[in-house]
């Protein structure tokens, strides 16, 4: 890559390795288990904090992340601006504050939220429609949820969404199967329901009864739900329906009156996510008493505030979805938790901050390069495949040409100028003042056009995405420092490890869901029908592999859930691999430390799924992860891998080895 010679040369570090053989395990061999023999050593010196049910290199890097926005936050106390109302120092000050001040929270307790339950207990219900409304607007979901998103026909434009109201424990599956782990879960959620009621005043028999009619009400949602497999195919989620037959099919709520109240009074059509689970509410809603209806209300209010309460509902809290889910023995550090929500509220204004003085220009150009040397990459493999059509391969590049890159920060940042922090008010209350801006800022747009340069994550985040209805990949700044990236590292590091993200993130435009979307973002069969079939039975074989897995007693590895993360991480490898090879010329045999090239390039990728994890969290994440766990990543995957066998000369007999014939390959 020309261009990124020239801007090494003008570095005035000099260039390392950067492997760390402490991360090793020599008493292991690699051919039989890699990750262990890559990882080995630093799963053994960072042991599991306490506060963390899985801790791995993301979660470190993270913690360095949240250290640095600590100390922006902390320089704002400083800032004559933080004491001038309305500025964005203030807000983000005031807020963090409120956060903090424990004896506050405490001697508050309950009543921040209590006019909240109060409304509901005295409501008559005679506009059921307003009241939801109310309740969607900054408080919590129930019944349903609905909000404004792009259109995934015309992606230029927005459309109104209607879809599910959240389950308590999460994922369906606790309320349908039964064994012991899940009957465990609901016993347990069935003490932080009572006991979140106790907290905000209620009887022992209210308690009881809240407690009884939310698991009825939540196990019917989770009954009439489709899978989280099923929900993975977009055709199987856009439902258009015409806004006048949409009021005709569910008529038992008055949606008028509910978008009414958020200033909509002009809907011509609608996309539901599940007509049938909307089926099944429209023909619930008749059947409920007063009293049902108003006890899913107050628990779902309660449940959605706990975390901005006293330290009573936070010990509630932390119980259920910390001890008992995860495993996970204390929580983090106060500051660690406030800080998420001036973090959130105002992202871009702290990521501003943030890029300010923890991202230089020289990284983003480097970035630049890279990204267009993986997108070369991806192109040669797509020209090359043997089993897609050369129609198909045309719109395939053409799609890859189009893609759109975001590094680093946006273009222009966040106005929060609307939302106001008021000290004299409890922290709750503030976070659902902010919220209700939110909310109607996101129903706003309804008849905008959507705003493409917009970013989906915060500089600050330590991830990156692929946006498959603007067909864009983003690296923020905070997953761009080591060791996923090192602008002073060797290449084979910085291309086995963000470049395997960069390839990974690309990948997802073409994986089991994302290639359903055409190189405008929008929902198109751009594929000819034999390519389908052929991608859908490789597809099919990648998800077999690691079903096959058992990753804990009795608890396989869901190859079809997080099948779309595991062929973006075999194609983010294959495009990273092609894309190092193409810098690499006649260095290739190029042995530092005892390693070629392109044996740094997999370890450099294995040691960033290096993680410790509690056996609780490893039934939680099978259920709601849509990634396969750090070490399937790893070692499964590259299984698949003929340049992986031939870096190490992985044979026939050792553990890593797989037949030939068993091999699958899609990018």
């Amino acid at each position: 890559m020309e261009n990124e010679t020239s801007l090494r040369d003008t570095l005035d570090t000099q260039v390392r390795n950067g492997l760390d053989e402490s991360n090793f395990d020599f008493s292991v061999r690699l051919n039989d288990d890699f990750y262990q023999f890559a990882n080995g050593g630093w799963l053994k010196s960072n042991p599991l904090p306490d506060d963390y049910s899985r801790y791995g290199v993301f979660d470190k890097v993270y913690e360095r992340s949240v250290e640095q926005i600590k100390e922006l936050i902390d320089t704002l106390y400083e800032n004559p601006a933080s004491q001038v109302k309305d500025t964005d120092a203030q807000k983000i000050k005031d807020i963090y504050s409120l956060g903090m001040d424990v004896e506050r929270l405490n001697k508050e307790g309950a009543s921040p939220i209590m006019p909240f339950v109060e409304k509901i207990i005295n409501d008559d219900l005679s506009n059921l429609e307003k009241l939801i409304a109310w309740m969607h607007t900054g408080l919590t979901s129930t019944f349903f949820s609905s909000g404004v998103g792009p259109d995934q026909r015309d992606s230029d434009q927005h459309l109104m969404y209607i879809s599910y109201a959240g389950l308590g424990l999460g994922d369906r599956d606790y309320y349908i199967e039964r064994n012991p782990q899940n009957d465990k879960f609901m016993q347990a959620y069935k003490v932080y329901i009572k006991r979140l009621m106790e907290l905000i005043g209620l009887d022992e028999a209210s308690c009881q009864r809240i407690c009884d009619n939310v698991i009825k009400f939540e196990t019917g949602f989770a009954e009439h739900r489709k899978t989280k497999e099923e929900l993975r195919d977009p055709n199987v989620r856009f439902n258009i329906i015409d806004y006048q037959e949409f009021k005709k099919r569910y008529s038992n709520f008055d949606w008028d009156k509910y978008f009414h109240e958020f200033g909509i009074d002009d809907l011509t059509e609608v996309n539901v996510i599940d007509p049938t689970f909307l089926d099944y509410i429209n023909q619930l809603l008749p059947t409920l008493t007063a009293q049902e209806i108003k006890d899913l209300f107050i628990f779902d209010l309660v449940a959605d505030s706990a975390n901005y309460l006293s330290k009573d509902f936070e010990d509630a809290d932390f119980e259920l979805f910390g001890k008992v889910m995860t495993g996970t023995e204390e929580r983090k550090p106060r500051w660690k938790r406030v800080m998420g929500v001036p973090n959130s509220l105002f992202g871009e204004v702290v990521g501003k901050l943030y890029v300010n003085k923890y991202f230089p220009e020289k990284n983003k150009q480097y970035m630049v390069e890279l990204v267009e040397n993986l997108r070369n990459a991806l192109g040669e493999h797509i020209k090359g495949l043997s089993w897609m059509s050369e129609m198909t391969k045309e719109k395939a590049l053409e799609k890859l040409s189009t893609l759109h890159v975001k590094i680093g920060y946006p273009e222009k940042w966040k106005d929060y100028s609307n939302i106001h922090i008021d000290p004299k008010k409890s922290f709750m209350e503030n976070i659902y003042d902010a919220s209700v801006w939110l909310t109607h800022h996101n129903y706003g747009k309804l008849n905008q056009e959507v705003d493409k340069s917009e970013w989906l994550m915060t500089p600050q985040s330590v991830n990156a995405y692929y946006n498959p209805v603007s067909n864009e990949i983003c690296f923020p700044a905070g997953i761009l420092q080591p060791p996923f990236f090192d602008i002073s590292a060797d290449d084979a590091l910085n291309y086995g490890r963000i470049g395997v993200v960069i390839g990974h993130e690309m990948t997802h435009g073409y994986d089991d869901s994302g290639r359903h979307f055409d190189k405008s973002g929008n929902l198109s069969d751009w594929w000819q029908p034999e390519d389908s079939e052929k991608f859908n039975s490789l597809a099919d074989s990648i998800a077999k592999q690691f079903d096959k897995i058992e990753v804990a007693p009795g608890i396989f590895a869901n190859g079809k859930y997080t099948l779309g993360e595991n062929i973006a991480d075999q194609g983010g490898l294959r495009v990273a691999f092609t894309a190092y090879s193409n810098i690499l010329k006649d260095k290739k045999e190029e042995v530092i430390d005892g390693f070629t090239p392109y044996q740094r390039f997999y370890l450099a990728y294995a040691n960033v799924w290096a993680e410790n994890i509690r056996p609780e969290s490893i039934v939680v994440r099978v259920k709601s992860d849509s990634h396969s766990l750090g070490k399937l990543r790893v070692n499964d995957t590259l299984r698949n891998l003929d340049s992986f066998f031939d870096a190490f000369g992985i044979k026939e007999g050792d553990k890593m080895y797989r037949e030939l014939s068993e091999r699958t390959v899609i990018w």
